[in-house]
């Protein structure tokens, strides 16, 4: 690394979808990234971004594996000043509450929420010598349920609150904010016009939607801002739907 003032980010998760294009949006500001990735085979990569980013596999799930990310990480870049809890998995298509398993309980939960508190915890001592930020990401499912979906609605719903909780255990050294996506189109199905029009804004949300908030939450912009969750879904969450 040439600049060891560059400022230095963790996005977990961020190989594919929202993930990458947080990573994307934050090295063309000129900063770097490493990107936590359990899939770390991305092609959302160029090789000009290559002197600023490191990818590195990590299952968030491992404690282990997640200490030697943070650790990798400062060896190659020398500083840790925000960390993106990105990584989760989606909701499973098809599922049934009464046959939602424990292993699958666990698993989402294990994902979605120990793996924040565990980079949170280890990302923490070192994001605090630069006064840096934490952000994470949740999702409107947090606030509003289609049903079918409770490991992955409880999951981002602790979430929400692990935000708050951290955003008073490490101040006034850490911000700590949360955002929470509604519909975001990262191109795994088709969307129609309607799928558009029933937003308020008049459109289904872009990775980049949320990108540019992080990149406003982690900035001095937002340096009044702390334990906030930022609901980015078009107005969906305040939008009287009746059948």
């Amino acid at each position: 690394m040439k600049d060891k003032n560059a400022k230095v980010a963790i996005v977990t998760g961020g190989g594919q979808g929202i993930g990458a294009e947080i990573a994307l949006h934050l090295l063309s500001q000129n900063i770097c990234v490493i990107v936590a990735e359990f899939h770390p085979e991305s092609n959302h990569f160029e090789l000009k971004d290559k002197d600023r980013l490191l990818i590195i596999k990590t299952d968030v799930k491992k404690e282990n594996s997640i200490q030697q990310m943070i650790k990798r990480g400062l060896s190659h870049f020398g500083r840790l000043d925000y960390l993106i809890n990105n990584a989760g998995m989606l909701p499973k298509e098809g599922a049934i509450f009464e046959k939602t398993t424990l292993k699958t309980w666990n698993e989402y939960i294990a994902t979605n929420l120990t793996g924040a508190f565990l980079a949170s915890k280890y990302a923490a001592p070192h994001i605090r010598k630069h006064k840096g930020s934490i952000v994470n990401i949740a999702s409107t499912r947090s606030l509003q349920s289609e049903g079918n979906c409770e490991p992955y609605a409880a999951s981002k719903g602790g979430l929400v609150s692990l935000t708050h909780e951290l955003a008073i255990s490490l101040a006034p050294d850490i911000r700590v904010n949360c955002i929470s996506p509604g519909w975001i189109d990262t191109h795994h199905i088709k969307i129609t016009k309607k799928d558009h029009a029933v937003h308020p804004v008049g459109r289904v949300g872009k990775p980049e939607d949320i990108a540019n908030l992080v990149s406003f939450l982690i900035s001095d912009q937002a340096s009044f801002i702390t334990g906030q969750n930022f609901i980015a879904d078009g107005g969906m969450t305040i939008k009287m739907i009746y059948k």
